[in-house]
């Protein structure tokens, strides 16, 4: 029989009933079993931009008496907290925000409405003592929790808004006892929940271990800022609370996974595709695996994609990133009458096309759970590809990326495309008994190899094959590490990186407009008064829309100034996003001349095109002019609006990297106006010619 990532090549899995039933025992028993409520498409009711139900719902109301009783233990923990970060000292800095987590939760329902049923009136006092036991055990150096095994709640401080999020953590009795190593971790992704707010949250993590517990191991479960399927924001969540157990926890860095079902499995798939070496295997669920295909089969939507927004599909569409899984192991589960089947379905032909078989684990006759003798035979592979852990260095690799924003796979790093959204690939063998490194590509135009200390696998200074060219490389250095930048010049490749321009796309600075919400930023507001009031209108309640929209949805409080008080520590260390316009916002005057749409003569003018500054308003990113490492955001929060919330499999970008908003449409669930013009910039973020575009 052959295999694929160390798998028996099968595409079902079924037991007897008899064997279920014994099965079934065993795992009740060992609390591996968890019976998950099924989730049923949201149907044509919100397949309706022009009215779209509100995403968290507004909860119950507080009686006058409990809110006085929650927010006197608020200000008092309040203090605490105060106190806490007057002292300083790095201990209490790193450990703050696990005391503050229970602050939010609490706070942020009070604050937004967001009881969602009156017995959380209940856990919010839990949480308050909670909060203030930590908040005492921290004051005397005594922190407990840290120490603590079984189910731990974790707190960190957000790099992208300053926010405190809370991470659900599940500890192995094991921890510091008769298993002294380094542990296997899990990253485990929760499904939807429209009213998981951090309350609870935090509570159900207090309560559940989750769907799997592997013994001597870890289970990372991130809260993913919501309800997003570990997109944007969510996505650097779950990488930020891995970076957190990791500092705090002895984890084994070839041995952490990705897992999830519902939707938590269209964040393995996801996390999987685009990360494909970073994981010992991904074990997705359920869940959705592309959008359009998934928005036909389980929404019943009839999805009418601009060009762009086409394009912007390749961004999450795992299935156009499929021979990536050749280089993680695969273990897909579905219940045999689940309508999210389709996810694995999709991802299985997408598979069988590059020459993989997707293992496909299928409980049968079940629907939207798992089914108890699936989850067992899940957990015999993940058990046993654990054992092996992650091939850090592939003798032969295949990576496909469609942007830099992921751009790697083990030893290689492409940092440089011909153009974004189209295809890019790199096939690459390692010749160890020759010393030579054979590499083809397609679409790349500057890529790095780089093998870490004790990883080169080259006995002498290796030789370079790539597509017509071959080129001696470096020297290898004398820890066995070996690395080489590479570019194209003319017909053929030269070594070293390319010569730096001014402008160009590279990994993390490449668009779209999103992309300006995945690192830290700042919204700029205008002091001043523009002199086109339908701009001003406009901006203002875009830039409060925007506002709402980020603490809804992603769980922060987007941080604001004046465009008079931004800092040069601002500049340096943010993406600004600017509201106004040149008359109103003194920060896009100073940087406007720089920018590629220009007003002037009463017209904003890009590429050959011009509008009237009055009636139309520009949004673009684009790298800022006093700092190119940084981005500049003119007049957008993240593009996808209200009506994608409703289905997670939505929330994509909407816009590319620029557009002009005719004002006289007004702002919608889609979109904030009407779109007359959008693009994406080229590689060297220029406007892009007509011939460009015609191509």
């Amino acid at each position: 029989m052959k295999t694929t990532n160390n798998l028996p090549q099968i595409d079902t899995f079924r037991v007897s009933r008899t064997l279920r039933r014994s099965i079934f025992g065993l795992l009740a028993s060992s609390g591996m079993l968890l019976n998950l409520a099924p989730v049923l498409a949201d149907g044509p009711a919100d397949n309706l931009p022009t009215s779209v139900r509100r995403i968290p719902k507004l909860g119950v109301e507080v009686p006058a008496e409990v809110r006085a009783e929650l927010e006197t233990k608020l200000k008092a923990l309040d203090a605490k907290i105060e106190a806490l970060r007057n002292r300083k000292d790095a201990k209490t800095v790193k450990l703050l925000p696990d005391v503050e987590i229970y602050r939010k939760a609490v706070g942020d329902a009070l604050e937004y409405q967001e009881f969602f049923d009156t017995k959380e009136f209940a856990v919010a006092r839990k949480l308050l003592e909670q909060g203030h036991d930590r908040a005492a055990g921290l004051e005397i150096g005594n922190p407990t929790w840290i120490r603590a095994k079984g189910l731990v709640v974790r707190g960190y401080r957000s790099k992208i808004d300053g926010s405190v999020q809370p991470v659900g953590l599940v500890i192995p009795e094991s921890y510091d006892g008769q298993f002294p190593g380094r542990y296997r971790t899990d990253l485990w992704f929760h499904g939807r929940g429209e009213t998981l707010s951090e309350l609870a949250f935090i509570n159900q993590r207090q309560a559940q271990p989750g769907q799997f517990t592997p013994a001597d191991t870890i289970v990372i479960h991130p809260y993913g800022r919501y309800c997003n399927a570990a997109k944007l924001a969510g996505e650097i969540d779950a990488w930020e609370a891995l970076e957190l157990v990791r500092d705090q926890y002895r984890v084994d860095d070839d041995r952490v996974s990705v897992r999830g079902f519902s939707m938590g499995g269209a964040s393995a798939w996801h996390f999987a595709a685009h990360h494909p070496t970073a994981f010992f295997a991904t074990n997705p669920g359920a869940g959705f695996s592309e959008t359009p295909r998934f928005l036909k089969d389980f929404q019943r939507e009839a999805v009418q994609p601009t060009w762009w927004e086409r394009k912007l599909f390749q961004l999450y569409d795992c299935n156009e990133w499929a021979e990536n899984f050749r280089l993680i192991p695969t273990v897909a589960y579905s219940g045999e009458i689940d309508n999210q089947k389709q996810a694995a379905d999709v991802m299985a032909e997408a598979l069988e096309k590059v020459g993989i078989r997707l293992t496909h684990i299928i409980g049968p006759k079940t629907g939207h759970k798992y089914e108890p003798a699936a989850a067992l035979e899940v957990e015999r592979r993940m058990a046993e590809l654990a054992r092996i852990g992650r091939n850090r260095v592939p003798s032969e690799l295949t990576f496909v990326t469609y942007t830099l924003r992921y751009p790697t796979a083990a030893w290689l790093t492409v940092t440089g495309l011909g153009e974004h959204w189209e295809k890019a690939e790199v096939q690459g063998k390692i010749e160890a008994g020759y010393s030579r490194i054979r590499l083809t590509t397609k679409n790349v135009t500057s890529l790095n190899i780089d093998f870490g200390p004790g990883e080169s696998p080259f006995d002498a200074t290796p030789e370079i094959v790539i597509d017509d060219t071959t080129i001696a490389g470096p020297a290898l250095n004398s820890d066995r590490s070996w690395s080489a930048a590479l570019h194209r010049a003319g017909s053929g490749w030269k070594l070293g990186a390319p010569a730096p321009e001014t402008l160009a796309k590279r990994p993390g600075l490449q668009g779209p407009i999103d992309d300006a919400f995945l690192d830290a930023f700042l919204f700029v507001l205008p002091s001043g008064q523009s002199k086109f009031p339908k701009v001003e209108a406009w901006t203002k309640a875009e830039a409060e829309r925007a506002r709402v929209q980020w603490r809804q949805h992603f769980r922060g409080v987007a941080p604001a100034k004046l465009d008079k008080d931004v800092t040069e520590d601002d500049i340096r260390t943010k993406h600004l996003i600017l509201w106004g316009d040149a008359s109103s916002n003194s920060v896009i005057a100073r940087i406007a001349d720089r920018l590629p749409i220009k007003t002037a003569d009463g017209k904003l003018k890009v590429g050959g095109q011009a509008f009237e500054a009055s009636e139309y308003a520009p949004i673009l990113i684009y790298p800022n002019p006093e700092n190119g490492a940084r981005y500049v955001v003119l007049n957008s929060g993240f593009t996808f609006r209200e009506y994608a919330h409703l289905n997670n499999a939505r929330q994509i970008p909407k816009l590319p990297d620029w557009a002009i908003v005719d004002l006289n449409t007004p702002p919608n669930a889609l979109w904030p106006g009407k779109i007359v013009a959008a693009d994406f910039f080229d590689e060297s973020w220029h406007v892009k010619t007509a011939t460009e575009k015609t191509k």
